[in-house]
């Protein structure tokens, strides 16, 4: 539950109102602390929202943190209820969002730059490996990309069936696999080559074309179309 005798935005000096110079002079005036402030509105007993919304950017990491830390490692924090963990969540959601709107304009998806620079920060965020399955037409525009698994990319573990048939049931023509390497290291592992090769030979037996395998890293991809993989 959420404290109660938390300090508002009204029980703060006027000069550092977070909301009040944000009307006065524009979000940009405002830190980071202090925009996260202006969301969640209070902060908790004896202590300010600004300053609860500074100790959560601590302890997160900063503003890239939120798009890692859970909601059970939110709950744990003083001062944060089911009310602030989910205005927290949804920032961060909100925000992947904007930017992959963004992206999409610009994305190019015959270009493995392109198409990783796309799914680079939602990607690079992940901390488990995810096999992710984009799919296009047939003038290799986007038509929708789905999760397929997740955990260790494993030839044994991924099925060229589900992978298909998610493909056939959006009409795609040509698909892109991709997934990521928490370490952030992108080169391709034997296993991943071998999971390559399977899903691209029952591509040609099916009438659709793996066009390429893109595995991100840290702000870095390898695709393995470009290496002559594929």
């Amino acid at each position: 539950m959420e404290q109660k005798n938390t300090m508002t935005m009204k029980e703060l000096p006027n000069e550092v109102r977070p909301y009040e110079r944000c009307l006065k002079n524009g979000p940009e005036c405002l830190n980071d602390a202090e925009l996260l402030a202006v969301i969640l509105r209070t902060g908790c007993v004896g202590e300010s929202c600004t300053a609860l919304a500074a100790r959560i950017l601590h302890k997160s990491g900063g503003l890239a943190g939120l798009f890692h830390v859970s909601a059970a490692e939110l709950l744990k924090m003083r001062g944060i209820g089911k009310v602030k963990m989910v205005q927290i969540q949804c920032i961060a959601e909100l925000s992947r969002r904007m930017a992959a709107s963004m992206r999409e304009k610009k994305v190019n998806m015959r270009e493995p730059a392109s198409v990783a620079e796309y799914y680079m920060e939602d990607m690079r965020h992940r901390n488990q490996e995810v096999l992710k399955l984009i799919m296009l037409d047939t003038k290799s525009r986007l038509i929708r990309d789905r999760d397929i698994s997740k955990g260790t990319v494993n030839a044994s573990l991924i099925s060229p069936r589900e992978i298909f048939m998610e493909a056939l049931r959006n009409g795609a023509v040509f698909i892109i696999l991709m997934h990521n390497h928490p370490s952030g290291d992108p080169s391709p592992s034997p296993e991943d080559i071998r999971v390559t090769s399977r899903v691209a030979q029952a591509g040609m037996m099916l009438g659709i074309s793996l066009v390429d395998h893109i595995i991100i890293g840290e702000r870095s991809y390898v695709s393995l179309k470009e290496q002559g993989m594929l």
